[in-house]
C-alpha cells in the first residue's frame, strides 16, 4: 500500500531534519538524500496528477459550466 501525500511529505520533512542535524555518516547521509529525492519525485507526480483533475468553472452564455483543466 502506498503512502498518502501527507505521509510522504512528513517523511520528507523528517529526512530533511536528519540531514540538517549533521549527525549522520556520509554514507547514511547519501542514502537519506537519495530516499528524499525519490519521495520528492513521488510527491511531485501526485501534485501533477491532482492538477490534471482540477476543474475550471467557466461562465458561458449566462450559465456556469464545468470543464476539465488542461495544461
Amino acid at each position: 500500500m502506498s503512502k498518502s501525500f501527507e505521509e510522504q511529505m512528513e517523511e520528507l520533512e523528517n529526512i530533511v531534519e536528519e540531514l540538517e542535524k549533521g549527525d549522520l555518516s556520509l554514507e547514511d547521509s547519501m542514502l537519506k538524500f537519495e530516499k528524499g529525492i525519490k519521495i520528492s519525485k513521488e510527491c511531485n507526480k501526485t501534485l501533477e496528477e491532482a492538477e490534471k483533475k482540477i476543474t475550471i468553472l467557466i461562465h458561458q452564455e449566462g450559465e456556469i459550466t464545468e470543464e476539465n483543466f488542461e495544461t
